[in-house]
């Protein structure tokens, strides 16, 4: 119950605009990670961008179990297995971002389609943290079962091999 696990990859990619560049993001997150993605909308309105409130403008796929750990693999690839340490927040998740779709290997820069870059953020936890998150019979979590950012530092130091600068 102490070991660490990732729990999921939340691949998140914001276009800016509704229309055909969201539908060209949503394929190259299906591409990507082999999952269908779910639209975002956005918050509040913002003349100067052209956003308008509840208009989809991102998408993002969630990622579990081995799909999980097989993107991360391929996306810590891509950032050359080094994460700055304050990606790291005090629940031992972190995140980084991906500038270019076409790092991913397979995918080619199409001229119609453009480039796209993706943020990726990581949740590591601890077996039976379910039980502070589920609908029924909630429990409270103790101290000793939650991680901290040092632990997620070298969980991801001894697992996937990546240098935090």
């Amino acid at each position: 119950m102490r070991a660490l696990v990732v729990d999921k990859v939340v691949v998140h990619m914001c276009v800016g605009e509704s229309g055909q560049a969201l539908v060209n993001g949503e394929s190259i997150l299906e591409q990507i990670s082999g999952q269908k993605p779910v639209r975002s909308k956005a918050k509040k309105t913002l003349p100067s961008f052209g956003i308008k409130k509840r208009e989809p403008i991102a998408a993002r796929v969630t990622l579990r179990g081995k799909r999980a750990v097989d993107f991360l693999t391929h996306a810590l690839d891509i950032v050359d297995r080094q994460i700055p340490g304050a990606s790291f927040d005090e629940n031992g998740n972190f995140s980084f971002g991906i500038e270019e779709h076409t790092d991913f290997p397979g995918m080619a820069y199409d001229p119609n389609i453009g480039i796209y870059g993706m943020d990726v953020t990581v949740c590591i936890a601890r077996r039976g943290y379910r039980v502070a998150r589920r609908r029924r019979q909630r429990a409270r979590l103790g101290a000793h079962h939650r991680v901290t950012r040092e632990e997620a530092m070298q969980f991801m130091r001894d697992a996937f091999g990546v240098e935090v600068v």
